[in-house]
């Protein structure tokens, strides 16, 4: 291989060694810190310690909130409380995830002919803060006029204490807030009062041209949460599919009804009947015995490959350090929250990192049993090492790709740090692993056929 290539080759893997380093600073700055802080007493020099960005932990290992709702469908058709109940998980994800909740777990269940929305967030202890965070989450709905003997019968019965759950005044309409497209914050150009302006969908809005149509001269009740807010009186059928909600509300009230409504309504009522802060499912006992495992792992990986591939071996350690340290820091930067799913697919991935390896060395000792020099050696066997390598992890990414697509988040966190695991994995196999056996081309060592195969 000629002088230059070569060279070419360790300035390459130096700037890789320095970034792995200052990854490495990254993954466990306290490390860096202390040592700085020492060279700086020692020899007043001004060296900057590194942030300290913690690595983010999901609720098994760091404990949590723990929430459940209760979706009241009574005025759901049967057939429609499936597609309700998945709304207002929807809804529920988009309003946590706006406050940047450590993948958060949003599921469904159905109990004992209840539909409940069960909520876990990572590292939310105090439980006010998360019912606070999810909102009181606003129920949209627009009712019409009771016909007039239905209500004197239904007030009559409430003066005997029965019916006492139902509206006298109002009753329900198909119109409620899941068909809510946008909504804004205006002023009444004459009174200057805030009013809070709802776009309909398509067919939201066909349901509010039919509403007004028939209710001409009648009033239309909007209700929010169960409490109506306005009874506008309609004196015309409203095409267009925009409302209009005017209240007895200031400016900021106005905003934060606004924002929630955008957030999603919700298309059913829910109640919220269990709250508790959870502690960590695995504590910091069983995370500790997590990280040991994955240094055993990646002990007894290293001491197989120097004993096996000797020099190969050692540059297989090496290429494993950097990857582990800069995945680490991907890890952070990113962020990706760990779960002791997301531990193993980081392991996992750490084993894979080392089978192309394995792959390429293979090669080369059938390679130097040919008699080729050593630089030819290495080209040969990366070319013809390469598609098992690309064949057998484009595969894994796939079934990453999959299981994150169509998995609860647990599943989600093991599929996210394989990938990236993978990712990276061929980068260090393929790229630092070539250029540190390029750098032994042309020295003694590479004479060494001992050193190289058996």
């Amino acid at each position: 291989m000629p002088k230059g290539e070569r060279q070419k080759a360790g300035y390459i893997l130096l700037v890789v060694i320095i970034a792995s380093f200052f990854a490495f600073a990254l993954d466990f700055p306290s490390y860096w810190n202390k040592s700085a802080s020492y060279l700086n007493q020692k020899y007043e020099v001004s060296i900057p310690n590194f942030k300290n960005i913690p690595f983010s932990l999901g609720l098994d290992l760091q404990g949590g909130t723990h929430l459940v709702y209760v979706a009241d469908m009574s005025n759901v058709p049967k057939e429609e409380q499936k597609d309700a109940l998945n709304g207002m998980r929807d809804v529920i994800e988009r309003r946590v995830n706006l406050f940047g909740v450590a993948e958060p777990v949003v599921q469904t269940s159905q109990v004992a002919g209840e539909y409940r929305i069960i909520v876990e967030l990572a590292g939310i202890k105090d439980v006010s803060a998360a019912i606070k965070m999810i909102g009181d989450t606003p129920y949209l709905e627009f009712k019409t006029e009771r016909p007039k003997e239905e209500k004197d019968k239904i007030l009559k019965a409430q003066e005997a204490g029965e019916r006492l759950t139902e509206d006298p005044y109002y009753v329900s309409t198909p119109l409620n807030g899941k068909f809510l497209e946008n909504s804004e914050l205006t002023f009444d150009q004459n009174t200057y009062v805030p009013v809070v302006n709802l776009y309909f969908n398509e067919e939201g809005a066909g349901l509010f041209e039919s509403l007004t149509s028939e209710n001409v001269g009648k009033t239309v009740a909007i209700y929010l949460d169960g409490v109506p807010i306005s009874n506008p009186v309609v004196n015309e059928a409203i095409s267009g599919g925009r409302a209009v909600i005017t209240g007895d509300f200031s400016v900021e009230e106005a905003k934060q009804l606004v924002g929630r409504l955008k957030s999603g309504a919700l298309p059913v009522p829910m109640k919220l009947v269990s709250q508790q802060t959870v502690e960590a499912s695995l504590g910091k006992e069983d995370l500790s015995k997590s990280l040991t495992a994955g240094i055993w792992a990646f002990l007894l990986i290293g001491i197989f490959m120097i004993l096996w591939y000797r020099i190969p071996g050692i540059i297989a350690v090496f290429s494993l350090l950097m990857y582990a340290v800069l995945l680490l820091a991907i890890f952070k930067l990113l962020p990706v929250t760990l779960t002791l799913a997301g531990i193993a697919g980081f392991i996992l991935s750490m084993g894979m990192a080392i089978d192309a390896n394995i792959l390429i060395f293979a090669r080369m000792k059938e390679e130097f049993k040919t008699g080729k020099s050593f630089s030819l050696v290495i080209d040969d066997s990366f070319k013809r090492a390469w598609p098992s390598i690309r064949d057998s992890n484009t595969s894994t990414l796939i079934t990453c790709v999959i299981l994150y697509l169509f998995t609860t988040s647990v599943i989600k966190g093991f599929a996210l740090t394989l990938f990236l695991g993978v990712v990276v994995s061929m980068f260090s196999a393929v790229f630092i692993t070539r250029m540190m056996l390029k750098i032994f081309s042309g020295l003694k060592l590479e004479r060494g056929k001992f050193l190289w195969y058996k």
